[in-house]
């Protein structure tokens, strides 16, 4: 008997401690990495994403697993190499996730670092269809829009509108020139005629010399693939010769109220694919920007909206794992379904982990009070089987 008592009491030690290591195993924090563009081209929405991601873990008490999150931002400046550098080094001081960026190009270079650390990868605002494929990423999520949903939300509006002869602008930038080229493959096929085309660089602030060209083109549609500063400068100088009022001036992701708040009263009439919209009614839309306005005395953009979307659908599904095996959350995250999204129903498909979901297209018009002085007013609502594809196989 004192042989068995010595050795059901070491046996029960020995569990103690292992339950003890276990508990010692779990970290004191949830540890997010943000990399996002706070300066550079796209840095006007950095912010508005940091202010999302607040938000979303304001709402659930500041905890995740019964622990306290901890986010530590770095800005890409909107640049691949930032990107990877300050990725690798928030993986190494122990991030569980990383979220971001806003370029593609950052993007998918953090894709391929988060691919071999086997850390999960959270996007909202990139859109480059190859940041999710059949067969890519296992740690990459995108809960935000392609550029695909996009351009097919463009090509319908060009031709509801009867529109016959484009001229486009497109910053030079793989991404962008990857979706102009399928919307002009696309529209010549229609029987669309291109009448023009340009290319400018990433940070371009003179656009006056292409105005003037479209201008004197029989063109009666601009398509403008470019977003951030760019597009802010872009609808700014073709306003100043008033292109607006002989041509339907659109694009994939042109306008948000950021664009045109840069832009002022010639924004009025451009017509574009939105993200996220204040606007959209239902339950979790109200709650977050009420809890918006409250803390930032403003609405919220897309680019917030759609940070506070991703990152509350990440959250939750970690919280109903249970556990920090970050496989786990992989797995459960890919195939879930987030019922009570700010844009309604989302779905994340199995087979590329892109969320399936409505696609917004709005026009800019003057906002009434308390909105902001220029709205995206929401005019047309895709949906999914509208604007994506179905996986291959």
């Amino acid at each position: 008997m004192k042989t068995w008592s010595s050795a059901a009491s070491g046996l029960l030690a020995l569990c103690a401690l292992f339950a003890t290591s276990a508990r010692a195993a779990d970290p004191d924090t949830f540890k997010i990495g943000g990399v996002v563009s706070l300066s550079g081209t796209y840095g006007i929405f950095g912010e508005d994403m940091r202010k999302g991601v607040t938000i979303a873990i304001e709402q659930r008490g500041g905890k995740v697993l019964g622990k306290p999150i901890q986010v530590t931002w770095e800005d890409d400046e909107t640049k691949p190499q930032p990107a990877v550098q300050k990725t690798t080094r928030l993986i190494s001081d122990g991030s569980q996730m990383i979220f971001g960026a806003v370029s593609s190009a950052s993007t998918l270079a953090i894709m391929n670092i988060a691919k071999q650390r086997k850390i999960p990868h959270l996007v909202t605002m990139s859109a480059d269809d190859k940041i999710t494929v059949p067969g890519g990423s296992r740690y990459t999520f995108r809960t935000s829009n392609t550029l695909g949903m996009e351009q097919r939300m463009a090509l319908a509006y060009t031709k509801e509108q009867k529109l016959k002869r484009i001229y486009g602008v497109t910053a030079d930038y793989q991404a962008t020139r990857d979706s102009w080229e399928w919307y002009r493959r696309e529209a010549e096929k229609a029987g669309i005629e291109i009448v023009g085309a340009d290319f400018p660089p990433l940070g371009n602030r003179d656009y006056s010399s292409i105005a003037d060209k479209i201008a004197r083109s029989n063109a009666d549609g601009v398509a403008l693939f470019m977003t951030g500063s760019d597009a802010v400068t872009m609808v700014k100088q073709a306003g100043q010769i008033e292109l607006g009022k002989t041509r339907k001036i659109f694009g994939p992701v042109i306008a948000d109220e950021t664009m045109a708040a840069g832009v002022g009263p010639t924004s009025v009439g451009v017509q574009s694919g939105v993200r996220y919209h204040f606007t959209v009614e239902n339950d979790a839309n109200k709650a977050f920007v009420e809890a918006f306005r409250k803390k930032y005395n403003e609405f919220p953009s897309a680019a917030a909206g759609e940070a506070y979307d991703g990152m509350s659908w990440w959250l939750d599904v970690v919280d109903k794992t249970g556990t920090w095996d970050r496989e786990k959350w992989v797995e459960a995250f890919a195939g879930s379904v987030r019922e009570n999204s700010v844009e309604g129903k989302k779905s994340m498909r199995a087979c590329d982990h892109q969320a399936m979901q409505n696609g917004l297209w709005g026009v800019v018009e003057a906002g009434k009070p308390p909105q902001p002085a220029y709205v995206m007013d929401i005019v047309r609502v895709f949906p999914p089987d509208q604007v994506f594809e179905a996986c291959a196989g």
